[in-house]
Protein backbone atom coordinates (compact mmCIF):
# COMPACT_ATOMS: atom_id res chain seq x y z
CA UNK A 1 0.00 0.00 0.00
CA UNK A 2 1.83 3.16 -1.17
CA UNK A 3 4.86 1.26 -1.88
CA UNK A 4 4.72 0.88 1.99
CA UNK A 5 4.29 -2.40 2.10
CA UNK A 6 8.04 -3.96 2.76
CA UNK A 7 7.83 -1.49 6.02
CA UNK A 8 6.61 -2.80 9.71
CA UNK A 9 2.87 -1.59 10.11
CA UNK A 10 4.35 0.56 13.23
CA UNK A 11 6.53 2.97 10.36
CA UNK A 12 3.36 2.48 8.46
CA UNK A 13 0.91 3.70 10.99
CA UNK A 14 3.85 6.41 11.82
CA UNK A 15 3.83 7.98 8.01
CA UNK A 16 0.56 8.01 8.15
CA UNK A 17 0.32 9.72 10.90
CA UNK A 18 3.35 12.42 9.47
CA UNK A 19 1.17 12.86 6.54
CA UNK A 20 -1.22 14.07 8.80
CA UNK A 21 1.34 16.83 10.30
CA UNK A 22 1.69 17.66 6.61
CA UNK A 23 -1.27 18.55 5.60
CA UNK A 24 -2.89 20.10 8.61
CA UNK A 25 0.04 22.35 8.11
CA UNK A 26 -0.33 23.43 4.66
CA UNK A 27 -4.43 23.98 5.63
CA UNK A 28 -3.18 26.79 8.01
CA UNK A 29 -0.12 28.68 7.11
CA UNK A 30 -1.44 28.79 3.15
CA UNK A 31 -3.34 32.02 4.16
CA UNK A 32 -0.07 33.22 5.05
CA UNK A 33 1.11 32.85 1.14
CA UNK A 34 -2.32 34.13 -0.28
CA UNK A 35 -2.81 36.58 2.00
CA UNK A 36 -1.13 39.93 0.29
CA UNK A 37 -4.01 38.58 -2.62
CA UNK A 38 -6.69 38.04 -0.89
CA UNK A 39 -5.70 41.45 0.90
CA UNK A 40 -6.24 43.04 -2.19
CA UNK A 41 -9.23 41.24 -3.32
CA UNK A 42 -11.28 41.25 -0.21
CA UNK A 43 -10.28 45.15 1.36
CA UNK A 44 -8.61 43.52 4.35
CA UNK A 45 -6.27 46.11 6.58
CA UNK A 46 -3.19 44.22 8.57
CA UNK A 47 -5.61 44.07 11.73
CA UNK A 48 -8.39 42.30 10.04
CA UNK A 49 -5.78 40.24 8.68
CA UNK A 50 -4.29 39.44 12.12
CA UNK A 51 -7.97 38.98 12.99
CA UNK A 52 -8.34 36.23 10.35
CA UNK A 53 -5.42 34.32 11.69
CA UNK A 54 -6.15 34.47 15.05
CA UNK A 55 -9.91 33.31 14.61
CA UNK A 56 -8.23 29.80 14.25
CA UNK A 57 -6.68 30.15 17.42
CA UNK A 58 -9.07 30.44 19.75
CA UNK A 59 -11.27 27.22 18.75
CA UNK A 60 -8.18 25.58 18.54
CA UNK A 61 -6.55 26.09 21.96
CA UNK A 62 -9.67 24.82 23.21
CA UNK A 63 -10.81 21.92 21.36
CA UNK A 64 -6.50 20.99 22.39
CA UNK A 65 -8.39 20.14 25.63
CA UNK A 66 -11.86 18.89 24.35
CA UNK A 67 -10.72 17.20 21.55
CA UNK A 68 -7.61 15.30 23.74
CA UNK A 69 -10.12 13.96 26.32
CA UNK A 70 -12.43 13.04 23.10
CA UNK A 71 -9.20 10.92 21.48
CA UNK A 72 -8.72 9.14 24.79
CA UNK A 73 -12.90 8.49 25.54
CA UNK A 74 -13.52 7.92 21.76
CA UNK A 75 -9.93 6.82 20.32
CA UNK A 76 -7.96 8.30 17.99
CA UNK A 77 -9.49 6.57 14.53
CA UNK A 78 -12.85 7.71 15.06
CA UNK A 79 -11.79 11.40 16.26
CA UNK A 80 -9.53 12.03 13.64
CA UNK A 81 -12.30 10.93 11.00
CA UNK A 82 -14.79 13.01 12.56
CA UNK A 83 -12.34 16.35 13.08
CA UNK A 84 -10.62 15.71 9.58
CA UNK A 85 -13.47 15.56 7.57
CA UNK A 86 -14.35 19.12 9.39
CA UNK A 87 -10.63 20.55 8.72
CA UNK A 88 -10.91 19.86 5.18
CA UNK A 89 -14.06 20.81 4.38
CA UNK A 90 -13.30 24.68 6.43
CA UNK A 91 -10.00 24.60 3.72
CA UNK A 92 -12.55 24.19 0.39
CA UNK A 93 -14.81 27.22 2.69
CA UNK A 94 -11.98 29.41 2.53
CA UNK A 95 -11.70 29.69 -1.61
CA UNK A 96 -15.33 30.86 -1.31
CA UNK A 97 -15.30 33.70 1.21
CA UNK A 98 -16.36 37.31 0.44
CA UNK A 99 -14.97 39.00 3.19
CA UNK A 100 -13.43 39.77 6.51
CA UNK A 101 -16.42 38.08 8.48
CA UNK A 102 -17.08 35.08 5.87
CA UNK A 103 -13.23 34.85 6.16
CA UNK A 104 -12.96 34.80 10.29
CA UNK A 105 -16.28 32.01 10.37
CA UNK A 106 -13.52 29.84 7.83
CA UNK A 107 -10.67 30.39 9.86
CA UNK A 108 -12.93 29.36 12.62
CA UNK A 109 -14.16 26.23 11.57
CA UNK A 110 -10.71 25.05 10.62
CA UNK A 111 -9.31 25.62 14.24
CA UNK A 112 -12.39 23.22 15.65
CA UNK A 113 -11.53 20.75 13.05
CA UNK A 114 -7.56 20.97 13.85
CA UNK A 115 -7.75 21.14 17.73
CA UNK A 116 -7.98 17.92 18.44
CA UNK A 117 -5.83 16.63 15.75
CA UNK A 118 -2.82 16.80 17.14
CA UNK A 119 -3.31 15.74 20.80
CA UNK A 120 -5.30 13.06 19.73
CA UNK A 121 -2.50 12.01 17.58
CA UNK A 122 -0.28 12.34 20.32
CA UNK A 123 -2.87 9.26 21.65
CA UNK A 124 -2.36 7.48 18.77
CA UNK A 125 1.71 7.49 18.94
CA UNK A 126 1.06 6.22 23.03
CA UNK A 127 -0.57 3.12 21.57
CA UNK A 128 2.12 2.79 19.18
CA UNK A 129 5.15 3.57 19.77
CA UNK A 130 8.23 2.40 22.47
CA UNK A 131 8.84 4.54 24.97
CA UNK A 132 12.42 5.34 23.54
CA UNK A 133 11.24 6.15 20.00
CA UNK A 134 8.78 8.77 21.03
CA UNK A 135 11.09 11.81 20.58
CA UNK A 136 11.99 10.60 17.29
CA UNK A 137 8.21 9.65 16.41
CA UNK A 138 7.24 13.41 17.91
CA UNK A 139 10.07 14.95 15.96
CA UNK A 140 9.30 13.05 12.57
CA UNK A 141 6.03 13.96 12.62
CA UNK A 142 6.34 17.44 13.43
CA UNK A 143 9.41 17.51 10.80
CA UNK A 144 6.33 17.06 8.10
CA UNK A 145 4.54 19.83 9.88
CA UNK A 146 7.70 22.04 9.43
CA UNK A 147 8.13 20.71 6.10
CA UNK A 148 4.42 21.93 5.09
CA UNK A 149 5.35 25.27 6.44
CA UNK A 150 8.41 24.84 3.61
CA UNK A 151 6.43 23.81 0.81
CA UNK A 152 3.22 25.80 1.28
CA UNK A 153 4.72 29.34 -0.01
CA UNK A 154 6.22 27.53 -3.77
CA UNK A 155 2.88 25.88 -3.52
CA UNK A 156 0.47 28.42 -2.88
CA UNK A 157 2.13 30.93 -5.02
CA UNK A 158 2.30 28.48 -7.92
CA UNK A 159 -1.34 27.77 -8.03
CA UNK A 160 -1.93 31.83 -7.59
CA UNK A 161 -0.29 32.02 -10.38
CA UNK A 162 -1.18 29.79 -12.42
CA UNK A 163 -5.30 29.84 -11.04
CA UNK A 164 -6.21 31.66 -8.09
CA UNK A 165 -5.63 31.87 -4.96
CA UNK A 166 -9.34 30.74 -3.98
CA UNK A 167 -8.60 27.85 -6.27
CA UNK A 168 -5.85 26.87 -3.92
CA UNK A 169 -7.92 26.59 -0.82
CA UNK A 170 -10.43 24.20 -2.84
CA UNK A 171 -7.06 21.61 -3.95
CA UNK A 172 -5.57 21.76 -0.71
CA UNK A 173 -8.87 20.69 1.46
CA UNK A 174 -9.71 18.48 -1.44
CA UNK A 175 -6.19 16.44 -0.56
CA UNK A 176 -7.13 16.82 2.90
CA UNK A 177 -10.07 14.85 2.31
CA UNK A 178 -7.77 11.66 1.13
CA UNK A 179 -5.81 11.56 3.76
CA UNK A 180 -8.98 11.54 6.23
CA UNK A 181 -10.07 8.46 3.92
CA UNK A 182 -6.43 6.81 4.29
CA UNK A 183 -6.37 7.22 7.83
CA UNK A 184 -9.98 5.23 8.58
CA UNK A 185 -8.47 2.93 6.20
CA UNK A 186 -5.79 1.80 7.79
CA UNK A 187 -4.96 2.73 11.59
CA UNK A 188 -6.74 1.09 14.25
CA UNK A 189 -7.02 2.35 17.76
CA UNK A 190 -5.40 -0.90 19.30
CA UNK A 191 -2.05 -1.65 17.76
CA UNK A 192 -3.29 -5.84 18.18
CA UNK A 193 -6.35 -5.25 16.18
CA UNK A 194 -4.07 -4.71 13.25
CA UNK A 195 -3.48 -7.46 11.22
CA UNK A 196 -0.54 -6.49 9.94
CA UNK A 197 1.28 -6.06 13.21
CA UNK A 198 4.08 -8.24 14.40
CA UNK A 199 4.64 -10.17 17.40
CA UNK A 200 7.58 -8.75 18.03
CA UNK A 201 6.41 -4.92 17.31
CA UNK A 202 4.03 -5.85 20.01
CA UNK A 203 6.87 -6.90 22.44
CA UNK A 204 8.11 -3.52 22.90
CA UNK A 205 4.68 -1.34 22.91
CA UNK A 206 3.08 -0.17 25.80
CA UNK A 207 0.90 -2.30 27.92
CA UNK A 208 -3.07 -3.17 26.55
CA UNK A 209 -4.12 -1.18 29.17
CA UNK A 210 -3.18 2.34 27.69
CA UNK A 211 -3.99 1.23 24.26
CA UNK A 212 -7.34 0.46 25.37
CA UNK A 213 -8.49 1.14 28.92
CA UNK A 214 -10.97 4.36 28.84
CA UNK A 215 -10.20 5.74 32.51
CA UNK A 216 -11.80 8.63 34.00
CA UNK A 217 -9.53 12.28 33.54
CA UNK A 218 -8.26 13.48 37.05
CA UNK A 219 -8.72 17.19 35.46
CA UNK A 220 -7.40 19.37 38.17
CA UNK A 221 -4.68 16.93 39.00
CA UNK A 222 -3.24 16.47 35.95
CA UNK A 223 -4.23 20.15 34.90
CA UNK A 224 -1.52 21.19 37.90
CA UNK A 225 0.54 18.70 36.62
CA UNK A 226 0.61 19.56 33.56
CA UNK A 227 0.84 23.76 34.00
CA UNK A 228 4.97 24.07 33.69
CA UNK A 229 4.75 22.34 30.22
CA UNK A 230 1.72 24.54 29.10
CA UNK A 231 3.39 27.34 29.75
CA UNK A 232 6.36 26.86 28.43
CA UNK A 233 4.57 26.21 25.33
CA UNK A 234 3.05 29.20 25.18
CA UNK A 235 6.79 31.23 24.65
CA UNK A 236 7.62 28.17 22.28
CA UNK A 237 4.44 28.92 20.19
CA UNK A 238 4.63 33.08 20.81
CA UNK A 239 7.30 32.59 18.56
CA UNK A 240 6.15 30.03 16.17
CA UNK A 241 2.93 31.89 14.83
CA UNK A 242 5.21 35.30 14.52
CA UNK A 243 7.05 32.86 12.01
CA UNK A 244 4.57 30.76 10.44
CA UNK A 245 1.72 33.86 10.06
CA UNK A 246 3.96 36.75 9.15
CA UNK A 247 7.44 35.19 7.49
CA UNK A 248 5.91 35.40 3.78
CA UNK A 249 4.19 38.84 4.36
CA UNK A 250 7.72 40.44 6.43
CA UNK A 251 9.90 39.43 3.15
CA UNK A 252 7.48 40.98 0.88
CA UNK A 253 6.78 44.25 2.54
CA UNK A 254 9.76 44.68 4.81
CA UNK A 255 11.91 44.09 0.90
CA UNK A 256 9.78 44.78 -1.26
CA UNK A 257 9.90 41.41 -3.03
CA UNK A 258 7.54 39.84 -5.51
CA UNK A 259 5.29 37.03 -4.51
CA UNK A 260 7.78 34.48 -5.72
CA UNK A 261 11.02 35.35 -3.95
CA UNK A 262 9.09 36.08 -1.09
CA UNK A 263 7.67 32.63 -0.94
CA UNK A 264 11.45 31.42 -1.50
CA UNK A 265 12.50 33.06 1.00
CA UNK A 266 9.66 32.09 3.87
CA UNK A 267 10.46 28.31 2.22
CA UNK A 268 14.30 28.32 2.93
CA UNK A 269 13.76 29.79 7.04
CA UNK A 270 10.52 26.99 6.87
CA UNK A 271 13.03 24.06 6.24
CA UNK A 272 15.26 24.76 8.59
CA UNK A 273 12.61 24.19 10.93
CA UNK A 274 12.48 20.69 8.94
CA UNK A 275 15.84 20.09 10.22
CA UNK A 276 15.40 21.05 13.87
CA UNK A 277 12.27 19.06 14.38
CA UNK A 278 14.10 15.99 13.12
CA UNK A 279 17.64 16.53 15.25
CA UNK A 280 15.47 17.68 18.47
CA UNK A 281 13.67 14.31 18.19
CA UNK A 282 16.50 11.88 17.39
CA UNK A 283 19.04 13.88 19.88
CA UNK A 284 16.72 13.38 22.85
CA UNK A 285 16.24 10.14 22.31
CA UNK A 286 19.66 9.25 22.13
CA UNK A 287 20.24 10.85 25.36
CA UNK A 288 17.47 8.69 27.22
CA UNK A 289 19.25 5.76 25.96
CA UNK A 290 22.39 6.75 26.91
CA UNK A 291 21.95 7.93 30.41
CA UNK A 292 18.50 6.80 30.78
CA UNK A 293 17.41 10.04 32.53
CA UNK A 294 13.79 11.68 31.08
CA UNK A 295 14.59 14.81 32.49
CA UNK A 296 18.21 14.92 30.78
CA UNK A 297 16.53 13.69 27.47
CA UNK A 298 13.74 15.88 27.23
CA UNK A 299 14.94 19.95 29.77
CA UNK A 300 17.93 20.20 28.36
CA UNK A 301 17.01 20.20 24.38
CA UNK A 302 14.19 22.17 25.39
CA UNK A 303 16.74 24.71 27.17
CA UNK A 304 19.06 24.88 24.32
CA UNK A 305 16.64 25.24 21.79
CA UNK A 306 15.09 28.48 23.54
CA UNK A 307 18.10 29.67 23.98
CA UNK A 308 19.80 29.41 20.93
CA UNK A 309 16.84 30.81 18.94
CA UNK A 310 17.21 33.92 21.09
CA UNK A 311 20.81 34.42 20.06
CA UNK A 312 19.72 33.70 16.06
CA UNK A 313 16.63 36.02 16.33
CA UNK A 314 18.73 39.24 18.22
CA UNK A 315 20.43 40.70 15.13
CA UNK A 316 17.14 40.85 13.33
CA UNK A 317 16.53 44.01 15.50
CA UNK A 318 19.77 46.15 13.98
CA UNK A 319 20.91 44.11 10.48
CA UNK A 320 18.87 45.22 7.42
CA UNK A 321 21.20 43.26 4.68
CA UNK A 322 18.14 40.26 3.27
CA UNK A 323 20.71 37.35 3.11
CA UNK A 324 22.20 38.06 6.78
CA UNK A 325 18.15 38.29 8.10
CA UNK A 326 17.12 35.07 6.01
CA UNK A 327 19.96 32.80 7.54
CA UNK A 328 19.57 34.18 11.23
CA UNK A 329 15.94 33.77 10.80
CA UNK A 330 16.98 30.17 9.57
CA UNK A 331 19.05 29.97 12.22
CA UNK A 332 16.34 31.08 14.90
CA UNK A 333 13.72 28.92 13.59
CA UNK A 334 16.47 25.70 13.84
CA UNK A 335 16.66 26.47 17.30
CA UNK A 336 13.18 27.30 18.38
CA UNK A 337 12.22 23.69 16.52
CA UNK A 338 14.58 21.66 18.64
CA UNK A 339 11.86 22.40 21.02
CA UNK A 340 8.98 20.41 19.38
CA UNK A 341 10.18 16.89 19.65
CA UNK A 342 10.44 17.10 23.53
CA UNK A 343 8.02 18.75 24.54
CA UNK A 344 5.84 17.06 23.04
CA UNK A 345 7.07 13.49 23.96
CA UNK A 346 6.40 15.33 27.70
CA UNK A 347 3.14 14.32 28.35
CA UNK A 348 3.83 10.96 27.14
CA UNK A 349 6.59 10.40 29.49
CA UNK A 350 4.23 12.07 32.33
CA UNK A 351 0.60 10.72 31.44
CA UNK A 352 0.59 7.61 29.20
CA UNK A 353 -2.63 6.79 30.30
CA UNK A 354 -4.14 10.26 30.01
CA UNK A 355 -1.80 11.44 26.70
CA UNK A 356 -4.46 12.68 24.56
CA UNK A 357 -6.06 15.06 27.70
CA UNK A 358 -2.20 16.02 28.61
CA UNK A 359 -1.04 17.12 25.54
CA UNK A 360 -4.20 18.50 25.05
CA UNK A 361 -3.02 20.70 28.11
CA UNK A 362 0.07 21.38 26.97
CA UNK A 363 -0.98 22.45 23.51
CA UNK A 364 -3.59 25.11 25.22
CA UNK A 365 -0.78 27.12 25.69
CA UNK A 366 0.19 26.95 22.38
CA UNK A 367 -3.20 27.67 21.03
CA UNK A 368 -3.82 30.61 23.54
CA UNK A 369 -0.26 32.29 21.89
CA UNK A 370 -2.00 31.97 18.76
CA UNK A 371 -5.52 34.07 19.71
CA UNK A 372 -2.61 36.77 21.27
CA UNK A 373 0.00 37.04 19.22
CA UNK A 374 -1.06 37.92 15.60
CA UNK A 375 -3.58 40.38 16.62
CA UNK A 376 -0.88 42.00 18.27
CA UNK A 377 1.69 41.71 15.86
CA UNK A 378 -0.74 43.13 12.99
CA UNK A 379 -1.85 45.93 14.86
CA UNK A 380 2.11 47.44 15.80
CA UNK A 381 2.62 46.82 11.92
CA UNK A 382 -0.50 48.96 11.42
CA UNK A 383 0.47 51.51 13.87
CA UNK A 384 4.28 51.70 13.07
CA UNK A 385 4.80 50.22 9.56
CA UNK A 386 7.77 48.74 10.91
CA UNK A 387 7.72 44.44 10.42
CA UNK A 388 10.60 44.14 12.80
CA UNK A 389 9.54 45.04 15.90
CA UNK A 390 6.92 41.58 16.31
CA UNK A 391 10.30 40.24 16.42
CA UNK A 392 10.81 42.03 20.08
CA UNK A 393 8.96 40.58 21.70
CA UNK A 394 9.81 37.02 21.09
CA UNK A 395 12.98 37.47 22.29
CA UNK A 396 11.73 38.18 26.67
CA UNK A 397 9.16 34.57 25.97
CA UNK A 398 12.34 32.86 24.45
CA UNK A 399 14.25 33.58 27.89
CA UNK A 400 11.36 32.89 29.63
CA UNK A 401 10.47 29.77 28.42
CA UNK A 402 14.27 27.98 29.18
CA UNK A 403 13.55 29.39 32.52
CA UNK A 404 10.04 27.53 32.67
CA UNK A 405 11.10 24.63 31.37
CA UNK A 406 13.17 23.70 34.19
CA UNK A 407 10.44 23.26 36.15
CA UNK A 408 8.44 20.41 33.66
CA UNK A 409 10.10 17.37 35.20
CA UNK A 410 8.97 14.63 33.00
CA UNK A 411 10.82 12.46 35.11
CA UNK A 412 7.85 12.39 37.86
CA UNK A 413 4.96 10.61 36.13
CA UNK A 414 1.34 11.64 36.74
CA UNK A 415 0.06 8.90 39.37
CA UNK A 416 -4.14 8.23 39.22
CA UNK A 417 -6.04 8.51 42.18
CA UNK A 418 -6.85 4.94 41.44
CA UNK A 419 -3.37 3.67 41.40
CA UNK A 420 -1.27 2.92 44.46
CA UNK A 421 0.20 5.17 46.22
CA UNK A 422 3.67 3.66 46.26
CA UNK A 423 4.46 3.87 42.43
CA UNK A 424 7.75 5.42 41.96
CA UNK A 425 8.44 8.86 42.22
CA UNK A 426 10.48 8.84 39.77
CA UNK A 427 11.70 7.23 36.34
CA UNK A 428 14.09 6.10 33.78
CA UNK A 429 15.34 4.10 31.31
CA UNK A 430 17.95 1.08 31.62
CA UNK A 431 21.36 3.03 30.91
CA UNK A 432 22.91 1.85 26.98
CA UNK A 433 26.49 1.35 26.99
CA UNK A 434 28.00 4.10 24.66
CA UNK A 435 27.71 3.79 21.56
Amino acid sequence: MLGLSRFKATDRVLFIICLMYLVTYIDRVNIGTAAPAMQKELGLTNTELGLAFSAFAYPYAFFQIAGGWLGDRLGPRLTLLICGAIWSAATVMIGFVEGAMSLVAARFLLGIGEGSAFPTATRALSNWMAADRRGFAQGITHAFARFGNAVTPPIIAFLIVALSWRDSFIIIGLISFAWVALWWFYFRDDPRDHKHITQAELDVLPARRIASERKAVPWRRLLRRMMPVTLTDFCYGWTLWLFLNWIPSYFLHQYNLDIKKSAIFASGVFFAGVVGDTVGGIVSDRILRRTGSVSKARVSVIVVGFLGAFLFMLPVLFVTDLVTIALCLSGAFFFAELIVAPIWAVPMDIAPQHAGTASGFMNFGFGLAGMISPVVFGAIIDATGRWDLPFAASLGLLLLGAVLALRMRPDEPFVDDVETAGAPATRTLPVKPAE
